[in-house]
């Protein structure tokens, strides 16, 4: 059975208040555009997710509602996980352990450094040296249970992001 992870990195915030807290952050003008418009590039590809996973920080809140909204997906549904918030990899391999295998795709939206980190774990065949921000990676697995996905054969379908070559010729 095909499983499929879309990992993707929050959308550009807002610097604006420099005494605003780290995980209070909003997106800027920018990632408020960026957001909706990768979400309507993975619709475009048939990327359509069973749940979506996300970091409780505003940013990545506000990143997975606009991404929700383009892929049809209700974003009451979005699953908060605040162990994402700026996580090592493996917290990445905890929350794709324990989904329940009705789950076909997921959508992870989370943060670097951790989240490039874990990219760069999905195939020998995938380097890159950083997630741009509203970048997505997505990996197809043959595995039947997502409690294998760290051990399985995983295979990298996708790499985008805004302004991207790819992104530009879809």
């Amino acid at each position: 059975m095909q499983r499929t992870i879309v990992l993707i990195r929050h959308a550009k915030s807002s610097w604006a208040n420099p005494l605003q807290s780290d995980f209070e952050r909003p997106l800027n003008d920018r990632g408020k555009e960026e957001a909706p418009a990768m979400g309507e590039q993975l619709k475009k590809l048939n990327l359509i997710p069973d749940l979506i996973v996300a970091s409780s920080a505003k940013r990545t809140r506000q990143t997975a509602k606009k991404i929700a909204k383009e892929v049809g997906y209700d974003a009451d549904n979005i699953k908060w996980e605040e162990k994402l918030y700026h996580c090592i990899p493996s917290v990445f391999e905890e929350v794709i352990h324990d989904l329940n295998d009705s789950v076909k795709t997921v959508f992870i939206v989370a943060h670097n450094p951790g989240i490039t980190e874990y990219v760069n774990q999905l195939s020998p065949q995938f380097r890159i040296d950083n997630m741009p921000t509203c970048a997505v990676v997505a990996a197809k697995t043959d595995e039947a249970h997502w409690n294998n996905f760290s051990t399985a054969k995983r295979e990298v379908i996708l790499f985008d992001y805004p302004g991207s070559d790819a992104d530009r010729k879809k």
